[in-house]
């Protein structure tokens, strides 16, 4: 189950300008339905719970999410307030590189940002084994935020029946700032919130200008007790910090586990972390070994990153399992090309 805004996603159909386009298409991202749907696509039961406006932007959303196999059947609709939107404006910066694309939002008093607290309480959390949250939805609101906080830090079964709370830390400053927040006040609440995860998903890079804390094993100390912490380094690979079987919480007792990244052309990186996080999961729900979690998770990204799409279509079986049945020497190769 995810939790989180999605938005009708508007941008040209060729990596032009936006400020020079005639014509614009339409899409569908949001980070938290963005790995719904990345599930569904690696084969998993996947949800998501939100809430819309009633108009042909929530329309569209709900429509997409079901043809990509994600039960949508918690979401609430709001006749007052709409459906958010974004624009992508692709390379509007000649310095920027191939692959940069710059976003413009369009998300205040979207209905999404009216979900509080009492969202908490809903029955379909309780029927999932996991749940995916994101420090975006954070950031969209007061009682957004006192949501994440209720089901991260109020929780009070961390052991017990409830789902595993996975957290993507997510980090959109400029969402913040709208919100009233300096970067001091974003760092402490995302630490907070990444604490009290089961599985937190944290970018070297963001780690760094949210905490100044740039080392990947320095990373995970500070993100303890959770139990299980992802750091990505973009094209280097992401390295893994898990509890091992005693439940040590301390830094110190983690298993440590790297898994270089997959050479892959840019064509443009949105969406890339939350595939990362599909494929990570996928290798959670089906039980499998921590080295294939993170190839999962590469695999995702890579087929995220080679297209402007926010949601990709996902490997098939055949080529994961292909990829999870290399050696250790064999998929360290392949990621050197």
């Amino acid at each position: 189950m995810c939790v989180g805004e999605t938005m009708a996603v508007l941008g040209p159909p060729d990596p032009g300008p936006l400020a020079e386009q005639s014509l614009l298409s339409m899409a569908v991202g949001g980070a938290e339905s963005n790995v719904a749907c990345g599930l569904a696509g690696l084969g998993r039961r996947a949800a998501w719970l939100s809430r819309l406006g009633d108009d042909p932007f929530g329309s569209r959303i709900l429509a997409e999410l079901t043809a990509r196999g994600v039960d949508v059947s918690a979401v609430e609709t709001d006749p007052e307030r709409p459906t958010g939107v974004y624009f992508k404006d692709p390379a509007p910066d000649p310095e920027a590189g191939p692959g940069h694309t710059r976003t413009y939002y369009y998300r205040g008093g979207s209905a999404a940002s009216a979900m509080g607290p009492d969202l908490a309480r809903h029955p379909a959390l309780r029927r999932a084994r996991i749940l995916h949250l994101s420090g975006v939805a954070a950031a969209l609101s007061e009682s957004c935020a006192r949501l994440l906080e209720a089901l991260l830090v109020g929780r009070d079964d961390h052991a017990g029946s409830g789902p595993l709370v996975s957290f993507d830390v997510n980090h959109r400053p400029a969402l913040w700032r709208r919100g009233g927040h300096d970067s001091p006040a974003a760092a402490r609440s995302l630490l907070a919130l990444a604490r009290a995860a089961d599985i937190v998903f944290v970018g070297r890079d963001e780690a760094e200008e949210l905490w100044g804390t740039a080392r990947p094993d320095d990373i995970a100390e500070l993100l303890a007790p959770a139990p299980a912490v992802v750091v990505k380094d973009a094209e280097h690979g992401a390295t893994s910090y898990v509890a091992d079987s005693s439940g040590a919480a301390s830094y110190a007792g983690r298993l440590r586990t790297f898994v270089p990244s997959l050479p892959t052309k840019v064509v443009e990186p949105v969406g890339a972390g939350d595939a990362f996080a599909a494929g990570y999961l996928t290798g959670v729900l089906e039980e499998r070994d921590e080295r294939s979690r993170l190839r999962l998770g590469h695999l995702a990204a890579a087929a995220a990153l080679r297209t402007r799409d926010d949601v990709p279509d996902m490997p098939s079986r055949t080529e994961t399992d292909r990829c999870l049945a290399l050696d250790e020497d064999a998929w360290a190769a392949t990621a050197r090309r």
